[in-house]
């Protein structure tokens, strides 16, 4: 019998989403963007001591190559010819932090992440660290909160009146930027140490290290980032858009280490190994970046919203930097190839999202999947009072107050894990409007819809009630992949490979999904004063030197090391008056 012939579907392009809680690789058609096949693959979060979160290097890039050869397995099942892939993107989880060895290739230390939300100023790595250093092998994620001490004898160096931090980055001196976690590194990992000291260390957020590695690692790989990464690691001057002297000199990082920086739409290098050797790698965005991109967020004014682990929202501020009163940051949102313009955003971020539903089925087990909590949900259709603020690393946007935690308050008899489900999902769209509230004032143009996507997006429920809590229309497109496909768009345009036209006439129509508010103003409003309140609530629970540290040891309560004491002095004279042996 004949072999099947190869379906022709003109060029196609891959695009890595490498996130916090898994890694995909997903091909879409370069003239329709229609998804054609993609596979995921879990990420281990690894917590070595509370308020410290870390992932494997080596894991996550294994991730890539397996979710790579996996969807080339699943196209060859649909007799697409794999030789169509004309261009890789890379989108990545952001301000993650990895150091590894130029020589051996192998990481000096776990995977550092960055703690939820950024804050205007110091937000409050809430956990202190510690002196004791896990063993070297993964590296330091975005969720870390490690670095809160680093922040506190940092901020001390910054005149009140001259933030030249926040100038040159549009970023508030934080726990959340990789900056301050690769200090703590320096500072804490021996490893790390020597490998500078001999020059073998090289630094980058996930991007840096997926690309050297896909393109030869200690074999010749680029070591490279782009902008919209450099832009968050706090040491990046987005207005010349380069490394600055300065912000590495005042945060005592080495300039040899860093990266070269790029465009988001140029090729860096060809892959070296697997089902797709010889394909340039050429696309690269930080996730929200590449969110933005793929939902054709090209002009002014445009913003969306990814509910993921946490909610990002990005509102596209053209070529001009927009500087925050209320609490929101200025970034960089792309640059399209080495000769286009950059493009700025301002961003805001909502700490937990998706990670409240997570902590609903992993440590409540009132679930046992994510997809369950709609059922609940809609089984009630309201949490009956019931709200739910997850401050579990403290409150960020528009807060910024370390010392509050998760409150669930409003709970009668009545009340089940049917309006506790609920109110979660409310919990995420009150802080979303938190941040679009901050994002008007500075814009000083209210958006008359709020374009979304994400995994949460497909919560039905979550959405209409986004669209109650808002007042506004939420319009989802019909492929929500938007943060890989920003990715694939950005390789497939890229000079020497263009097989993807980002022209406003050539983007293909996206179909949408459109959810009306479905309340009056007045309960909308009362609803959310309500939550406000409930956040007030959550606020001065705990301190910097609060037991939360992590410290084992029971005499660091001083009242209840003196009582340990007292009564063990107490016990022996006891026994010593009454003749005990």
């Amino acid at each position: 019998m004949a072999a099947a012939k190869k379906a022709v579907l003109g060029p196609l392009v891959g695009a890595v989403d490498q996130g916090t809680s898994s890694t995909r690789f997903l091909v879409f058609n370069s003239k329709t963007a229609e998804l054609l096949s993609h596979h995921q693959v879990e990420i281990k979060q690894e917590f070595p001591r509370e308020g410290w979160v870390e992932q494997d290097p080596k894991e996550i890039l294994h991730s890539v190559y397996e979710c790579i050869e996996k969807t080339c397995e699943k196209l060859g099942q649909l007799n697409i010819d794999i030789s169509n892939i004309k261009a890789i993107g890379v989108s990545n989880q952001r301000e993650t932090t990895v150091v590894w060895d130029k020589l051996t290739g192998e990481p000096l230390y776990n995977a550092v992440a960055a703690p939820v939300s950024p804050g205007p100023s110091d937000p409050a790595a809430v956990v202190p660290s510690g002196s004791s250093v896990p063993a070297a092998g993964p590296s330091s994620v975005w969720l870390d909160l490690r670095t809160q001490s680093t922040v506190e004898s940092l901020s001390k160096r910054i005149p009140g009146n001259n933030n030249f931090v926040k100038s040159k980055t549009g970023l508030p001196l934080s726990t959340y930027f990789s900056a301050v976690k690769l200090r703590w590194l320096l500072d804490n990992v021996r490893k790390v140490q020597k490998a500078v000291e001999e020059d073998r260390a090289l630094f980058g957020t996930v991007d840096s290290w997926l690309i050297w590695s896909l393109t030869g690692g200690a074999s010749g790989g680029v070591h490279c980032t782009d902008v919209t990464n450099a832009s968050r690691t706090m040491l990046f001057n987005i207005h010349s858009l380069e490394w600055d002297k300065e912000l590495c000199e005042f945060f005592e990082i080495p300039m040899k280490i860093l990266p070269n920086v790029r465009s988001s739409s140029e090729i860096y290098g060809l892959m070296k190994a697997g089902a797709l050797e010889g394909v340039p790698i050429s696309g690269c965005l930080g996730d929200q970046s590449a969110a933005l991109v793929g939902q054709m967020c090209f002009q002014d004014g445009q913003a969306k919203n990814t509910y993921g682990t946490g909610c990002f929202l990005l509102c596209n501020t053209g070529h001009k930097c927009v500087f925050s009163e209320h609490g929101l940051l200025t970034t960089v949102a792309y640059k399209l190839g080495r000769d286009k313009p950059v493009y700025y955003a301002l961003e805001g971020s909502v700490a937990i999202a998706g990670a409240v539903i997570r902590w609903l089925r992993d440590n409540l087990g009132i679930i046992k999947t994510s997809e369950e909590i709609e059922k609940l949900a809609k089984e009630v259709g309201t949490s009956y009072g019931c709200y739910f603020v997850p401050a579990f690393s403290g409150l960020y946007a528009p807060y910024w107050e370390p010392s509050a935690r998760g409150i669930i308050c409003g709970l009668t008899q009545f009340t089940n894990k049917c309006h506790i489900a609920f109110a979660a999902l409310e919990a995420v769209c009150f802080q979303t409007r938190e941040i679009l509230d901050a994002m008007n004032r500075d814009c000083g143009i209210p958006l008359s819809h709020l374009q979304v996507d994400g995994g949460m997006t497909n919560n039905k429920i979550l959405m209409q009630l986004q669209a109650d809590i808002l007042y506004i229309p939420v319009v989802k497109p019909s492929m929500p992949e938007t943060t890989a496909l920003g990715a694939a768009m950005a390789a497939g345009a890229a000079e020497g490979v263009g097989v993807w036209s980002l022209e406003p006439e050539d983007l293909s129509a996206v179909t949408m999904e459109r959810f009306e508010p479905q309340i009056n103003a007045e309960e909308s409003e009362i609803r959310y004063s309500t939550w406000k309140k409930a956040v007030m609530k959550s606020m001065g629970w705990v301190t910097t030197q609060s037991s939360e540290s992590g410290d084992p040891s029971i005499f660091c309560s001083l009242p209840l090391g003196f009582f340990i004491v007292s009564s063990m002095v107490m016990l022996i004279g006891a026994r010593y008056r009454s003749g005990m042996p």
